[in-house]
């Protein structure tokens, strides 16, 4: 007689029930989903993927099975809430259930020793990530980059981490006094610059702030801040994520003037961020804390201040771009950006409000690159399928400059655009960068 299967609480909830029973199985959101694009299987779709967090939320199939590789297989990149007419939660029903299989399982000693290094060692601290990136330069500058991938001998892993690493800058943003504004003073800004971004993507975060300053905004560096927490959360790391949205809350609400005392006319008029993963989990952690007496209304508070950088200058574009640029530029979407924050048209106003640009649509601007998070490290086959559909719409747009909007993104697609031997004709640039070079371009006139 077989075992029986005893789910876990977190699967056998009325919340997650309830959440299960609103996918009424329609099948509208296949096409959406990137993972059902390249394998065709129920299972690998978001209406698959859910009927087996059914059946494992009944005791009918255990969590190490079949719900565990198809989840595993997931981007996780939400564009099936966009596509659903039921207002399915997928994004949350994901979470649940990876937080389930991740309690459940033993994962072995390297992949400990990784988590471990990575997402405690290493992301919470910008201080460590910035003395690996100043050994990154190093190595590139040294020429052992270019003897490295000629010679192809790394470990699988290993060599899909060094596939992504960009070409490196040796300048990083000084966070340790406020940025003033250029110009007539229009407000002021808490900047949150992330974790990866500002040790291996660093001239974007520079080019961020000189957009705002640029816009009349002082740019506030809050002390302490840390790793959103993103990553943690999609590794089934709930607690730690926890503990990490607990100092970023702590950490701005601080230090606006309003929750110190000091001020008269409100805190920050924004805390700005310029990358869409992180934006997405910074404005869910309310959500986090639903439950936690002591931050719920923290949370909301600090929620309510999160805008993505084009959702905040778009409102706020004092001094809009005039530096002419005669070129053809795409854009590719952030998944969570576009689908997790819903800022959609904002990035694309801004790119069309630069002179001389002329903007072209990919084929399908909404589906996902195939960064995910660490998925095109772990599943690079299938990230690698995944890209190489959205280089090839790249390549037909003739565009010269790929326009991101999110860290992950950036580093696969600058890889993607190396793979496909797009560039250099094809930048790939942030929307700071190519506000920044309009801006640029206008004082050098």
């Amino acid at each position: 007689m077989a075992e029986k299967i005893i789910p876990p609480p977190n699967l056998t909830s009325p919340q997650f029930k309830s959440l299960l029973a609103e996918c009424v199985h329609c099948g509208l959101c296949l096409q959406a989903c990137p993972t059902y694009t390249i394998f065709k299987k129920e299972t690998d779709s978001p209406r698959g993927r859910i009927q087996l967090m059914q059946a494992a939320s009944q005791g009918r199939i255990p969590l190490n099975g079949a719900l565990q590789k198809h989840l595993s297989l997931c981007l996780a990149c939400r564009s099936c809430e966009t596509a659903c007419p039921s207002g399915v939660k997928y994004g949350e029903l994901y979470q649940t259930a990876r937080s389930a299989l991740e309690a459940a399982r033993q994962p072995g000693m390297i992949e400990r020793g990784i988590r471990w290094l990575a997402l405690k060692q290493m992301m919470p601290h910008p201080g460590r990530l910035r003395f690996v990136a100043w050994w990154m330069i190093l190595y590139e500058r040294l020429g052992l980059q270019a003897l490295v991938r000629r010679l192809n001998f790394l470990p699988k892993h290993l060599k899909n981490m060094e596939a992504l690493l960009p070409a490196l800058s040796a300048s990083f943003p000084d966070y340790s006094k406020p940025a003033p504004a250029i110009g007539q003073k229009r407000g002021t800004v808490a900047f949150f610059y992330g974790c990866i971004q500002d040790a291996f993507l660093a001239r974007v975060n520079t080019a961020t702030i000189r957009v705002l300053q640029r816009n009349g905004y002082e740019v506030h560096f809050p002390t302490g801040q840390t790793c959103c927490g993103a990553a943690q959360l999609h590794a089934g790391e709930e607690e730690l994520a926890r503990q990490l949205a607990r100092k970023n809350i702590d950490t701005f609400l601080i230090s606006s003037p309003v929750e110190n005392g000091g001020g008269t006319g409100g805190g920050y008029d924004a805390v700005v961020n310029n990358a869409g993963g992180c934006g997405a989990v910074l404005k869910e952690y309310a959500h986090l804390f639903e439950h936690d007496a002591a931050y719920a209304d923290k949370a909301r508070r600090f929620v309510s201040q999160v805008q993505d950088l084009s959702e905040f200058l778009v409102n706020h574009l004092n001094k809009p771009p005039q530096g002419k640029l005669p070129t053809r530029v795409t854009y590719s979407d952030s998944c969570h950006l576009r689908h997790g924050q819903k800022v959609v048209g904002q990035p694309r106003k801004l790119i069309k409000a630069i002179p001389g640009i002329q903007f072209v649509e990919l084929e399908t601007p909404d589906r996902c690159c195939g960064s995910a998070g660490v998925y095109n490290i772990v599943q690079a086959d299938s990230a690698n399928e995944i890209l190489d559909l959205k280089m090839a719409e790249v390549a037909a747009t003739g565009a010269e400059i790929l326009v991101t909007t999110n860290t992950g993104c950036h580093l696969q697609l600058d890889y993607g655009a190396r793979k496909a031997k797009l560039a250099p004709r094809v930048q790939v640039m942030h929307l700071a960068e190519l506000l920044e070079l309009s801006y640029r371009a206008e004082e050098e006139r």
